[in-house]
């Protein structure tokens, strides 16, 4: 099955509207944007229907290369921790200049935000929100050695939601200020 947003029948999307359980051993829904596939009664936030695709199965789903939710596990499945870890990993690594939560990373990776906190941790050795951060300096910090642009606009391009914040956490983490780290580096 490859259902266009018209393609998915008026009850499904309904069942997943309403985390409707009667629905679980009728079919699968996958998220395409996320890449997880779920029960219709999985308490996950409602996508966009456009977003959605049908699966009759875990099988199909896993062909299509999506994989399972940790959340309500759709037929016992579940996806091993390092794994998961590693997909959020990835999609922080795309998405780092948005605003980015505990929550939102929880609910975009179908898990709970202190099992996510928890497991993030023991598989990478450093919180999410560090892990967001360290990805924002780094990128901070190559616009400071290879662009023009200036420290405000170097900050939100990097996805820091102001200046101040941005100044102050590159100082303590990189013992300098941009505008410092910027003229030394042009020095060398």
């Amino acid at each position: 099955m490859n259902p266009k947003k018209a393609d998915i029948p008026n009850d499904y999307w309904k069942a997943i509207m309403d985390c409707d359980a009667a629905y679980d051993d009728q079919f699968l829904y996958g998220v395409k944007t996320t890449g997880i596939f779920c029960r219709p009664s999985c308490k996950s936030r409602v996508p966009n229907k456009e977003n959605v695709k049908i699966f009759k199965n875990a099988k199909m789903a896993l062909e299509d290369d999506f994989r399972p939710c940790k959340r309500c596990k759709p037929e016992g499945l579940n996806l091993p921790t390092e794994e998961w870890v590693e997909q959020i990993a990835e999609w922080i690594d795309t998405h780092y200049s948005e605003p980015l939560t505990l929550n939102r990373l929880a609910d975009i990776s179908h898990g709970s935000p202190y099992h996510l906190q928890r497991s993030f941790k023991r598989v990478k050795g450093i919180s999410p929100t560090e892990y967001i951060q360290r990805l924002r300096l780094e990128k901070a910090t190559r616009l400071l050695e290879n662009s023009e642009q200036s420290i405000n606009e170097i900050g939100l391009a990097a996805g820091f939601s102001s200046t101040p914040y941005f100044i102050t956490l590159f100082k303590r983490k990189m013992g300098n200020t941009p505008s410092g780290y910027r003229k030394a580096y042009h020095q060398n």
